[in-house]
């Protein structure tokens, strides 16, 4: 090969891996979770031919990857694709694009994840891009608690939540209830000619708003759930969810930006989230996410000389 081992970890760290045994690289290019416009996509098919391999690939973290771009036309591409408003990235230990599913064009779905996730790229991935972490963080959003992208395996996730709104003097006691058989999970249950609903097993999915022929359950509120800590692969840890379901999308913002600001200070270069949190309590870390006091310290976490030599653990 004749691009050297520096130069391969430089252009890394540009968003182009790579590509095992040649002198050509996959070529990272940032979606805002997920979502392109039809000239963007047009613009990558185009690039794929004039650049790449002519092929086009999709990664776990719904980015593009465009194979076989030669070292020596890395900056080209990058203008090429720059023309659609594009950009290369998502690699080191920082921020990571963030994940989302489809949000309210779903039927289950309880927020607009999309809108949702592409306020978090924008503050977060963009804001916090030039912000070293002890190791890589993801994030993901899910409309509902069906997680599929999974944001409990996530370094931090966000799932939209219907809280029911349950007025049992409007309950009839039917002997077939509609609730109980609306229930996905079983925690609706009539229990001696009464609607019961366990408020610890519930997930919050709003299966059962409007489904009681009485107006028992009539609307409901909605809201987020944070899970922190999650982790894919080789060492796979389930986060942790946050005692509190908030309803307040700026509260959501503030726990993400206080939960990365903790992971710079309080984090060992090398380990992940999941890591720092097994090692000082969950308990800790949740009282220190809601407190305000890490914001306070805000400009001088960001400003210290932390992390600048890697070490991934994991």
């Amino acid at each position: 090969m004749a691009v050297s081992a520096e130069d391969i970890k430089r252009v890394k760290g540009m968003g182009f891996l790579n590509n095992k045994g040649t002198d050509n690289f996959s070529a990272r290019i940032i979606t805002i979770n997920g979502k392109i416009t039809a000239d963007q996509n047009q613009c990558i098919a185009e690039a794929a031919k004039k650049y790449g391999n002519g092929t086009v690939t999709l990664t776990s973290r719904l980015t593009i990857e465009v194979p076989g771009v030669p070292y020596e036309k890395i900056e080209e591409f990058q203008e090429y694709i720059g023309k659609a408003g594009l950009v290369t990235g998502g690699t080191g230990s920082k921020v990571r694009p963030v994940v989302s599913c489809k949000g309210t064009t779903c039927q289950y779905g309880l927020l607009d994840s999309f809108a949702l996730s592409e306020e978090i790229h924008h503050r977060f991935y963009e804001g916090y891009r030039g912000v070293l972490l002890p190791h890589k963080f993801k994030i993901a959003v899910g409309g509902c608690p069906n997680n599929c992208v999974k944001p409990d395996l996530n370094d931090l996730g966000v799932i939209g939540q219907l809280i029911p709104n349950f007025d049992e003097d409007s309950c009839n006691g039917c002997k077939k209830c509609s609730v109980e058989e609306a229930c996905p999970i079983g925690v609706a249950k009539m229990v001696d000619g009464i609607l019961e609903i366990d408020r610890d097993a519930c997930n919050n999915c709003g299966r059962c708003v409007g489904k009681c022929n009485f107006d028992a359950i009539e609307d409901g509120v909605h809201g987020f759930k944070i899970y922190l800590g999650g982790r894919w692969g080789k060492r796979v840890t389930h986060g942790h969810a946050m005692s509190k379901v908030f309803t307040d999308k700026e509260e959501v913002m503030s726990v993400i930006e206080k939960a990365l600001l903790l992971f710079r200070e309080q984090g060992k270069t090398g380990e992940r989230f999941a890591d720092t949190i097994a090692r000082l309590g969950f308990e800790n870390v949740e009282a220190q996410l809601m407190s305000d006091e890490i914001l306070g310290r805000k400009q001088e976490i960001l400003d210290a000389q932390l992390h600048l030599v890697g070490g991934a653990t994991c």
